[in-house]
């Protein structure tokens, strides 16, 4: 294997990487946004407000996106495989 041929490999690997906690981590940091600005607007500084609301939308949305994730690693690891650059 090539340098070359390694460094397209590690690109893809973070673009995948990249592809998969997108959907995870933009449901999270909109679910934060929205309860520090009720936080900022009703003057409750409870932590447990801030913590558990993005907990349970973190753990809804890898429910929803397992099985797009799963697809995601299996294409890009059948792809490795297809161009013979998984073979040792």
């Amino acid at each position: 294997m090539s340098p070359d041929e390694a460094v397209d490999i590690l690109r893809e690997a973070v673009t995948v990487i990249l592809l998969m906690v997108a959907p995870i981590l933009g449901l999270g940091l909109s679910v934060g946004l929205l309860v520090s600005v009720l936080q900022a607007t009703t003057q409750v500084q409870e932590p447990t407000l801030a913590f558990v609301p993005k907990i349970i939308a973190v753990l809804v949305s890898v429910m929803l996106f397992s099985n797009w994730v799963v697809g995601l690693v299996v294409d890009f690891t059948q792809q490795l495989w297809v161009d013979g650059l998984g073979v040792l």
